[in-house]
């Protein structure tokens, strides 16, 4: 049978209850331990995690806080003279400064309300943010709502990195802690503020910092942003390229709705935070943003390319020169050890693009526009080249169009400081600076440099010192040297005045051959030339400006501003000082005059100069010019026309031009009917003119140069140089000069004989006392033992004194030699009624004797005498008779009589009976 169950009774149903109570809640005691251990296990593990990542770390000071989060790049500004404003350094990024209460209260609010709206609670984190960050990252949300402070914000963008790391953001949270307890909350967002990045401004350039945002999106300071401008600007640094309005060129975006929605977004959180009213928020709103967006502006180096290229390379150059000098380096250092040069060049370009100097030159902002303006107008520079070359990048044949370009320089005398250039033409087409960069042939403009005022300066010459300006020939280990004057003509005995004056060449290289082991090239150094070569040192050529590397328009009109400064150079600058941003002067320029010439040396050199504008070369210049000043200065052409110049100096300002092209070509003789040398005064002469409108009392100042003491007026023979004689001054041949009382001429003249000479063909010879007297002529002649001591065997006169008209009671007594016999006869013919013969083959012949007589067997009488000459004939008179002529060389001896010529007048006829005969035994 089955059994029947029997019931549970109520005790055993109390302890059934209480053991499974027991049992779970011992269950949940164990969860709940266990629970809480993973919690602490995470916890430690997290702790340990976050200790590990950052147990390396330098812990900063608050020194190096402050010096991190205030470290960041501003944009440096340069200057024209007088403080003028010019506009920002070239950088990767503009940036200005500006504290915080410079900046608008909507910009704060916005910022805080977008960005941090616990900032004023926390103490540079916000766990829950971090958490949420973290389970977003992990969980791959679409939603990132971002766990960063405004304080870790500023730490990683001014003491970490961008690096997306565990290790990063730990540091980062130490940080932001650390920066809450040294700094306060104002302090740390003026910071962010000025660090954070806004995109780009309406010029295109990257933009960081309130106030370049202000001012470059809306052309306002950062006070005075309203609120829809503030709540636009806010809302950019979430992805600043992503809603910054302008493109990189500058030009409006075609779609700027997402930043317009993001502008909106800023708005509601300003207004759920409190910040604003309904009505603020929908005034902002309605506000037509697009509508006040600031226009392009062009920067300094669309303006001003050439100028702010060349102010960026001297600034480098003079702050890695600064740089160096505090870490113990000199210049000369620098100059010898390139890769160290690189490096602190390299510093100091970070610096100036970085730190937020101020920049002042010395460039008049009013005359440097006008003349780029005239040469932008100027339309007798020449004709463009048309070229064929490689490409190197493809290797295929492009064609290549080359200008006539241009670099000038103007320059103050007493105090080097550079008042205004022209570097070209067309910085695209180029970027050469024509002024300050490119290496030229400085062509006769180096006579007054490295020829006559160092010549003068050693006693050599003077002005009034007379040079032969005749074929030259000189042997050199290169070869034969034929140097040639421009006009391929000699101009015989000549002044250095007027050799100067009209730029002849022989001249310059005679005088230069006197000096050349001297090294006259140390005056060229102490001007400030820097691509000298050993090779330049022994080359004669250079007296004519032949230079190996050449010379930069700056330096050889720098070098004439020394005879502008009577003898001391000053060497040129454009920077006058650079300032931190702290006010500290970092640079400020000091002259360091250098004596290069005696004063009397300049100011011969400068009259001399003078005459080249009042007749010389630059003979046209004062006909072109609307102003008068006491310029003196040279003209110069590179070999085959390559270059042309001209150089002049007052006494306040120094200014030259160099017209050319940059592949060396010659110049075209002639274009719209001016030469290449006229070309470039009218140029000259117009850039004059337009700083003269500018700057009357700089360019054209009233005083005149002041001859020093120590100069005196004194007579020299024309022939030699030297004191004048009697017989100088008989012939008419003394001149008047300037001289250094130092070296006026202390011999006199021995150079002229007075006597008898004889002529041939053109050449005078002194008379032998057995010439007869009908073939002499009185005069003056120049020894030839003189033009011995010159080097100079030449003898015709028409190369040693090309002007007849001044010389034509002067000669050569040079000697004749006689061969030693008797001459030859001649043979004679008669036509109509005129002898003629052929100039007698021996060279000691010095002219003929006609003879006539009544008839043959009649005694015959010299009836003329002729002196020697290419063709001679001789007219017979009316007269009937018998003629013959004879030969007579300079000793006296006469030749045989020629052929008898018979000239008869019949009475029946008008015509003339001509019979010539040959005497016998004659």
């Amino acid at each position: 049978m089955e059994q029947a169950k029997q019931p549970i009774s109520f005790p055993n149903l109390l302890r059934r209850l209480y053991v499974t109570y027991e049992i779970a809640w011992n269950v949940l005691l164990v969860l709940a331990v266990v629970l809480l251990c993973a919690v602490s296990f995470s916890f430690g593990v997290g702790a340990g995690y976050f200790a590990s990542l950052v147990k390396d770390m330098h812990i900063p000071s608050y020194t190096e806080m402050k010096k991190d989060i205030y470290n960041y790049e501003e944009t440096t500004h340069i200057y024209f003279a007088n403080r003028v404003y010019l506009g920002s350094f070239r950088s990767d990024i503009e940036r200005e400064e500006v504290p915080l209460q410079d900046v608008s209260p909507y910009v704060i609010k916005a910022i805080i309300a977008t960005e941090d709206e616990y900032f004023y609670e926390h103490k540079g984190v916000v766990p829950k943010a971090i958490i949420r960050a973290l389970f977003q990252e992990t969980t791959n949300s679409s939603l990132r709502t971002g766990g960063s402070t405004l304080t870790q914000q500023l730490v990683k963008n001014q003491i970490l990195t961008n690096e997306v790391s565990f290790e990063r953001k730990a540091k980062e949270i130490l940080l932001a802690l650390r920066l809450e307890h040294f700094f306060n909350k104002d302090e740390i967002l003026e910071a962010y503020l000025n660090v954070v990045p806004f995109g780009r401004n309406s010029s295109g350039r990257n933009i960081a910092g309130i106030q370049a945002a202000a001012q470059g999106v809306f052309g306002v300071n950062a006070k005075d942003l309203n609120l829809a401008q503030a709540a636009f600007l806010a809302g950019l640094p979430q992805s600043p390229f992503g809603y910054t309005p302008f493109t990189s060129d500058g030009e409006v975006k075609k779609d700027i709705s997402p930043a317009l929605q993001r502008m909106k977004t800023v708005l509601t959180r300003m207004k759920k935070a409190g910040f604003i009213s309904e009505r603020q928020y929908n005034e902002a709103l309605a506000y037509d943003i697009t509508k006040h967006l600031a226009p392009p502006k062009p920067s300094p180096f669309e303006k001003y390319p050439w100028l702010t290229m060349e102010i960026e390379q001297r600034a480098k150059a003079i702050l890695a020169d600064v740089l160096a000098k505090k870490d113990g380096y000199t210049k000369k250092d620098l100059q010898n050890n390139s890769p160290l040069y690189e490096e602190y060049k390299a510093m100091a370009e970070r610096q100036l693009r970085q730190n937020g100097y101020d920049i002042y030159t010395t460039i008049d902002k009013d005359i440097y526009d006008r003349m780029q303006a005239v040469v932008a107008k100027y339309p007798y520079f020449g004709s463009d080249i048309v070229m064929q070359e490689k490409d190197k990048k493809t290797g295929k044949i492009v064609t290549k169009v080359e200008p006539v370009e241009v670099g000038a320089m103007l320059i103050e005398n007493k105090t080097g400081r550079i008042i205004s250039f022209v570097g070209g033409r067309n910085y695209h087409r180029e970027q050469l600076n024509h002024a300050t960069q490119a290496y030229r042939s400085n062509g006769s403009t180096m006579k007054p440099l490295l020829v006559y005022a160092p010549a003068m300066e050693m006693g050599i010459v003077q002005p009034g010192t007379v040079i032969p300006d005749i074929d030259l020939n000189v042997q050199t280990p290169s070869g034969t040297y034929r140097p040639k004057n421009a006009d391929h003509k000699t101009h015989g005995l000549v002044s250095v005045r007027r050799a100067l004056q009209y730029s002849y060449n022989i001249p310059a290289v005679r005088t230069y051959m006197k000096t050349i082991n001297q090294r006259p090239m140390t005056y060229l150094e102490k001007m400030g030339f820097t691509s000298l070569t050993k090779a330049d040192a022994t080359n004669l050529s250079m007296a004519l400006g032949a230079l190996t590397k050449g010379v930069t328009v700056e330096e050889n009109v720098n070098a004439y501003a020394t005879f502008g400064n009577y003898g001391t150079f000053v060497d040129a600058y454009l920077i006058e000082k650079i300032v931190a941003k702290d006010g500290k002067v970092v640079y400020e320029h000091k002259s360091e005059p250098v004596n290069v010439f005696s004063p009397q040396t300049s100011y011969l050199t400068i009259d001399m100069m003078r005459d080249v504008i009042r007749q010389g070369t630059a003979a046209a210049l004062p006909s072109f010019l609307k102003f008068r000043a006491d310029w003196a200065g040279k003209t110069g052409t590179g070999q085959d026309n390559k270059d042309a110049w001209f150089v002049a100096t007052n006494p306040n300002v120094t200014f030259g031009t160099w017209i050319g092209y940059d592949t060396p070509r010659p110049l075209e003789m002639r274009y719209k009917g001016l030469t290449y040398s006229k070309r470039n005064l009218l140029l000259w002469a117009q850039l004059m003119n337009a700083a003269y409108d500018v700057k009357p009392d700089v360019i054209a100042p009233k005083e005149r140069f002041h001859m020093p003491g120590g100069i005196v007026r004194r007579s020299y023979c024309t022939v030699s140089g030297l004191i004048p004689s009697a017989m100088c001054e008989k012939a008419g041949l003394v001149s008047y000069d300037l001289y250094n009382a130092k070296f006026v001429p202390t011999e006199e003249d021995h150079s002229l004989m007075s006597g008898k000479f004889v002529e041939v063909n053109g050449q005078r010879y002194a008379a032998l006392p057995t010439t007869p007297q009908e073939f002499t002529s009185d005069g003056v002649g120049v020894n030839a033992q003189l033009l011995e001591e010159w080097g100079i065997k030449e003898t015709d006169l028409t190369k040693l004194f090309p002007d007849l008209s001044k010389w034509k009671n002067v000669g050569i007594f040079a000697e004749l030699k006689e061969n030693g016999k008797r001459p030859d006869p001649l043979v004679v013919q008669l036509v109509s009624k005129k002898l003629t013969w052929a100039a007698h083959r021996e060279p000691d012949v010095i002219g003929y004797r006609i003879y006539r007589a009544e008839q043959e067997g009649l005694p015959f009488q010299v009836v003329a005498t002729l002196k020697s000459g290419i063709s001679p004939s001789f007219t017979v008179p009316s007269a009937t008779g018998v003629y013959y002529v004879t030969a007579v060389d300079i000793s006296g001896n006469e030749s045989a009589p020629s052929n008898l010529v018979s000239f008869t007048t019949p009475v029946t006829t008008k015509e003339t009976q001509e019979k010539t005969t040959n005497p016998s035994g004659q």
